[in-house]
């Protein structure tokens, strides 16, 4: 492969095979549900009954061509970086001043979940607002999540990802923009700020964590209430149990649905 084709930017139509449909509706329709919990409604997690609604709407009601439809009425397209075909969407602004926002999701995500504000993004004078405000939006799937990937090795950590965004907003010939993200999302935009400070003019976040500083130096102007707080979140660290692990461990019910079935 030659280089003009690793960094060419290709473009992109999702279209699931109906084989995959149809496997999926058979999977569906042959589900071995769980036991019914001792305690009734939602005190042990999801209850068997939500779930079987839930999947007879997933089977029998929910559209997934006019959902594949959404998703190809958007420009979309692939590129390797780093030997992992990325996907992303890249829709322009109408205004030829439009400043270009990167904008990375979570977990569990996707692009699917910013959907709703492309428009408003690129376009703002059709939605009430000022041309000076229009973006061109270009929105990546981190590698291994949705239509980027499967990655072919470990080691895809936040700098890595970082990284591979820098190279596809140089490859799209963005050379100065704006970053925007949550969840991960949130870790990938801050380490992209860190890495390209001379392309990343601002940064918008979803998600506050904060950390430790490394360098003992900047801890110095903390205020007590500041210590108070990092000690906390130290003392969450690993073997506490996050929120998820609290939440499966009590609310069991909702574990056997994912399992009784594999």
């Amino acid at each position: 492969m030659n280089d003009d084709a690793r960094t060419a930017i290709r473009p992109f139509e999702l279209s699931v095979p109906q084989a995959a449909l149809d496997d999926l509706a058979a999977r569906l329709d042959a589900t071995r549900w769980p036991d019914e919990p001792t305690a009734p409604g939602w005190s042990q997690g999801v209850p068997p009954t939500y779930l079987k609604e839930l999947a007879s709407y997933w089977r029998t009601t929910y559209d997934w061509r006019e959902q594949e439809a959404q998703l190809n009425r958007l420009p979309q397209f692939t590129t390797t970086i780093d030997g992992a075909d990325i996907h992303f969407l890249h829709v322009r602004s109408p205004e030829p001043d439009a400043l270009p926002l990167l904008i990375t999701h979570g977990w569990p995500g996707s692009v699917v979940e910013f959907l709703d504000v492309i428009g408003p993004l690129t376009n703002p004078r059709s939605h009430l607002g000022a041309s000076t405000d229009a973006f061109d939006v270009v929105i990546p799937s981190i590698p291994g999540y949705g239509l980027s990937g499967p990655t072919q090795e470990g080691g895809w950590d936040i700098p890595r990802v970082a990284g591979a965004w820098a190279e596809l907003m140089r490859r799209l010939g963005y050379h100065r923009y704006g970053a925007q993200g949550g969840d991960w999302g949130h870790s990938i935009t801050l380490e992209l700020a860190a890495l390209a400070p001379e392309q990343v003019v601002a940064i918008h976040l979803n998600t506050l964590l904060t950390l430790p500083p490394e360098d003992p130096t900047l801890a110095a102007g903390l205020t007590d209430e500041d210590r108070a707080r990092l000690n906390r979140l130290l003392e969450a660290g690993p073997g506490a149990g996050t929120p998820q692990e609290i939440t499966q461990s009590l609310q069991r019910a909702g574990v056997p649905g994912g399992t009784s079935d594999s």
